[in-house]
């Protein structure tokens, strides 16, 4: 086809998109199909193609779950080995805590692959957490665009370092904390290994986790399988529950590295009441779980002191 002098081809997706049985993209297929797709399209100036859509092992139409248009286009961008992936919203950017909590926030121009999918994960609405693992795996850049400004710089992805340092804030809500306690902890081997087989059964993803010797605390956020998943925990042990909290995630490189970010975090999180901290299992995420009523004050309080 050609439209004011562009020459443009249309890609069926169902010709080339594909998830394999877990329902996860099966990228070596997509590599496979779309070869012969674009052959057959020949040299143009523009291909489009439709997002979300796919064809699952049985070649029944399925989709890509959420995130499924931007997730395609990363899909793409990683199977042909572009030079950039490029996703149009309608907002200018990643910012560095959430503008519709929070004043005075500020875009931020670069910003590494690890800690756009942490933010992403626990938060950031601008993009789904999958969007940016097959450009990742490629090393292939991410920018986000903004539609209502089309000069705007917007926010690079990469895997290219820029600067070091904390960068954003991001705030998960509907999240609910469990604390098993027992004495069959103290000075035993096995107990972690029980407790995280039920919630393997129920296929319920755990967030955060921080243990003692008799006493275990973690956050879910599907509920879905709550009251089994309870049934068979307090066979273990006394089962608490606190549900209506919120997982605010302090992302930036070296986190865990520098002993100044903690001190900043801690400092600003002064006069809030901490449910949960778990600091140390990525170099780019410090994640504190508090009451959701707290939320916006904890926000504006780190956006404050981190960023202001």
């Amino acid at each position: 086809m050609q439209e004011n002098g562009i020459k443009a081809a249309l890609l069926p997706a169902l010709d080339f998109m594909r998830i394999d049985e877990n329902k996860q993209a099966d990228m070596p297929s997509i590599k496979e199909l779309i070869q012969p797709v674009l052959d057959k399209a020949g040299e143009q100036e523009i291909y489009i193609t439709q997002g979300f859509i796919c064809r699952n092992p049985e070649g029944e139409i399925d989709n890509l779950q959420r995130g499924g248009s931007d997730y395609t286009a990363t899909l793409l961008g990683a199977a042909i080995n572009s030079e950039e992936v490029q996703i149009w919203t309608d907002i200018d950017g990643i910012h560095n805590n959430d503008p519709r909590f929070v004043e005075n926030t500020t875009r931020i121009d670069n910003i590494l692959f690890a800690e756009a999918a942490e933010l992403a994960y626990f938060g950031a609405k601008i993009l789904h957490p999958l969007t940016v693992l097959p450009a990742k795996d490629a090393n292939i850049p991410v920018r986000l665009k903004y539609t209502m400004d089309t000069k705007a710089p917007g926010t690079l992805i990469s895997n290219e370092k820029t600067i070091s340092g904390l960068k954003a804030v991001a705030a998960k809500d509907d999240i609910t904390a469990i604390k098993i306690r027992s004495g069959r902890m103290l000075m035993a081997y096995g107990f972690l290994r029980k407790v995280f087989e039920i919630f393997e059964k129920y296929k319920t993803s755990i967030d955060m986790i921080t243990t003692s010797e008799v006493a275990i605390s973690l956050t879910i956020d599907n509920t879905s399988n709550l009251d089994a998943i309870l049934e068979e925990l307090e066979i273990l042990g006394e089962v608490d529950v606190d549900d209506n909290q919120t997982i605010v995630c302090v992302v930036g490189d070296m986190i865990s590295k520098e002993k100044v970010f903690s001190k900043q975090v801690f400092e600003a999180l002064e006069g809030i009441p901490v449910r949960m901290i778990s600091y140390g299992g990525s170099q780019y995420n410090l994640s504190i779980l508090i009451d959701r009523e707290y939320k916006i004050e904890t926000l504006q309080k780190l956006s404050n002191h981190l960023f202001n």
